[in-house]
């Protein structure tokens, strides 16, 4: 599986079938599950996964395309999908620099095994408490918005460790979803993208080889590997919201045409039309930054693709804003598909960085400071203080 042709004839063949059941998995909380084995059965699961490793080698740049038409369909589909891609970019990229990564690269490929992230939540700090035992640690947590958990492999999270030499880290591992003190907290009841499944994952005692920490970072500092999981996984997230984005816009213009006659129809259409650009110029130049993982990855580079999935983000929900103004009030009707939209759109403003962290993320590298002010300490260090 390479080439773009190739994956934009899966998305048109498979789309309309995700379509339409979308509705109906959105009203009922339900996980996109037939949706995700039709997705494994296609290998998509390790379509970006180099040939050599067993994958498909598809190029970052077409898998973040493919979410993106993927996402006017189903965006829970396509939201829940970029989670478990920009893992494999991530390993990709590392991989490709000596760097940690083949081993879980070929895992994906020899069984199309499912990524899920608990990264956006856990951010600098982490959470959970790890005691050290023979061979490995025990860990214990609960990790919210683990988008894809209810069909997941591999858990690919971090705790907090109070080293007695280095003392705070945060360890960054993988767990297999069906090891022993695994399981989902079930409540995923939420505004928005109700059917991607994220789920808290709690995690109870749960024994981690130290064989399988793959980093070990100082806890409450920036540190080099987030430039390379942002930089990767913002292109491929934002484009399923921007599959929304045009889909809200497509289903507004659509009814708006039987509103001609209403004067400020054509005013309506126009500022959706540069609300819906906006996104789209945004979007498209995070995935060139990110150079079908060719990138540089320094702060600066995450943080030019954190400004632009900020603008991105109030653009595309705007556009579901204005995409239901521009109806006349008829888009209110929960069957034409708009209310869904726009309260999926919601979710974006929610992936890293929200807007004011960004902002303050920006203004502080752009003082010549530290981006990330997180000195914060882990739950039981404070306890202890």
């Amino acid at each position: 599986m390479n080439g773009v042709m190739n994956l934009q004839s899966l998305a048109a063949e498979i789309g309309p079938g995700f379509a339409a059941a979308a509705a109906e998995r959105d009203q009922d909380d339900a996980f996109v599950a037939d949706n995700y084995r039709t997705l494994r059965e296609l290998k998509l699961f390790s379509a970006q996964v180099p040939t050599e490793l067993g994958g498909g080698g598809v190029r970052h740049s077409q898998m973040c395309e493919f979410i993106r038409v993927l996402g006017q369909h189903c965006g829970a589909t396509a939201l829940a999908l970029s989670m478990h891609q920009h893992l494999v970019a991530a390993a990709v990229y590392n991989h490709r620099h000596s760097r940690p990564g083949q081993k879980l690269l070929e895992k994906v490929a020899a069984d199309e095994a499912i990524l899920v992230s608990t990264g956006a939540n856990d951010w600098m700090a982490s959470n959970g408490t790890v005691e050290r035992v023979d061979g490995g640690f025990l860990v214990s947590a609960r990790k919210p918005f683990a988008s894809g958990s209810p069909m997941g492999d591999l858990l690919v999270t971090s705790a907090p460790y109070q080293d007695p030499v280095e003392g705070w880290q945060v360890l960054h591992f993988p767990v297999p979803m069906a090891a022993d003190g695994v399981s989902l907290g079930g409540d995923w009841q939420a505004l928005g993208m109700r059917a991607t499944g994220s789920h808290t994952v709690v995690l109870d005692q749960v024994f981690v080889p130290e064989a399988a920490v793959a980093l070990r970072r100082p806890h409450g500092t920036y540190h080099p590997a987030w430039n390379v999981i942002l930089t990767v996984a913002m292109p491929l997230i934002m484009s399923a919201y921007l599959g929304v984005a045009e889909a809200a816009a497509e289903t507004a213009l659509t009814m708006a045409k039987k509103r001609v006659d209403e004067p400020t129809t054509p005013y309506l259409l126009g500022e959706l039309t540069n609300l819906l650009t906006t996104a789209q110029l945004a979007r498209d130049d995070m995935v060139r930054i990110a150079d079908d993982l060719g990138f540089e990855a320094t702060t600066e580079t995450a943080n030019a693709v954190l400004v632009r999935k900020a603008i991105a983000s109030r653009a595309a929900l705007a556009t579901g804003e204005k995409a239901l103004e521009a109806t006349g009030g008829a888009g209110f009707y929960r069957d034409k598909g708009l209310e869904r939209r726009l309260r999926d759109l919601h979710a974006s403003q929610f992936h890293p960085l929200p807007e004011k962290r960004q902002q303050l993320f920006c203004g502080r590298l752009a003082l010549g400071l530290d981006p990330v002010n997180d000195a914060s300490l882990p739950a039981q260090q404070v306890a202890a203080a």
